[in-house]
């Protein structure tokens, strides 16, 4: 069997127990204050975000890796035949063009833009990740990848506005309105870039719970193989979490139910008690 290695930036959200199981190589993106630049999911994690932002009344940044960290990314894995490697959406950040620059210096590196944000992508990867496992070459798996991004589905609840109207990705009156009327945003990936799908109004612990039902309406078009719970519930609401857990189970036939906390980069911008449900719809 020939020897591919999968790999992606931070942004994929992937538990530590997956990346070990499924043998994924990470390249951490930078999460940067006034004073320093940490490594996301090494240095620093979603909770600590918070906690900053707490503290200092400030958000934190995320920062690409740049060119030559993915060249020295790539370059690490001289005995690969073949790296099939996943970044966050192209319109989210500069990621994927710093590595698809880097990977031109190598003859074996097949980079892709997922079009997706967080677990969106572990989706991809692990699907990569069987397809290495039945021996397809670098290649094949690019190609298969390609033609399956269109149908993944990423969406997450949103408890307040506060970090995308801090990050400059909504506008005062609108995180204001939001905030009277306590109506909590569903934010969905389209395209590759995140909108407002539906606005859902009460107590986040309750609202999930419509968010779930309503994602899963049309279960008869989603594959059944995988789906992630990708949240980053504070421990007082993380029941929350379980009945969500709980109530897949008892109701759908999903195979693997993945929970993973979001990672620092999703986390700057959506803050806490954000969760999302992650899946793949059967293709035509």
């Amino acid at each position: 069997m020939s020897k591919i290695i999968i790999t992606s930036d931070s942004t994929s959200d992937l538990s530590p127990e997956l990346i070990e199981k499924y043998d994924i190589k990470i390249l951490p993106l930078n999460i940067v204050s006034d004073t320093d630049s940490k490594k996301d999911g090494i240095e620093i994690n979603a909770f600590e975000v918070f906690d900053y932002q707490r503290k200092t009344g400030k958000l934190l940044k995320t920062a690409a890796a740049n060119v030559a960290e993915w060249g020295d990314f790539f370059g690490s894995f001289d005995d690969a035949e073949g790296i099939v490697n996943f970044t966050i959406s192209s319109d989210m950040s500069s990621t994927f063009a710093n590595s698809k620059i880097a990977s031109e210096s190598f003859e074996n590196v097949y980079t892709i833009d997922s079009r997706n944000l967080s677990t969106g992508i572990g989706l991809l990867i692990l699907t990569a990740c069987d397809l290495r496992d039945q021996g397809l070459s670098a290649k094949e798996i690019y190609e298969r990848i390609e033609a399956l991004k269109p149908y993944v589905r990423s969406s997450f609840i949103i408890d307040t506005l506060e970090f995308l109207y801090k990050g400059g990705r909504c506008s005062a009156l609108a995180a204001f309105g939001a905030n009277l009327l306590k109506l909590k945003p569903c934010i969905e990936v389209a395209n590759g870039k995140m909108g407002v799908a539906k606005k859902y109004r009460g107590p986040i612990t309750e609202v999930i719970k419509k968010y779930v039902k309503d994602k899963l309406e049309g279960i008869d078009k989603i594959r059944l193989e995988k789906v992630f719970i990708t949240h980053t519930m504070e421990p007082e609401n993380h029941f929350v979490v379980d009945e969500i857990i709980e109530y897949i189970k008892d109701n759908y036939d999903f195979k693997n139910i993945y929970e993973t906390t979001a990672g620092c980069t999703v986390s700057v911008h959506c803050g806490p008690n954000t969760l999302g449900i992650l899946f793949i719809e059967k293709t035509e």
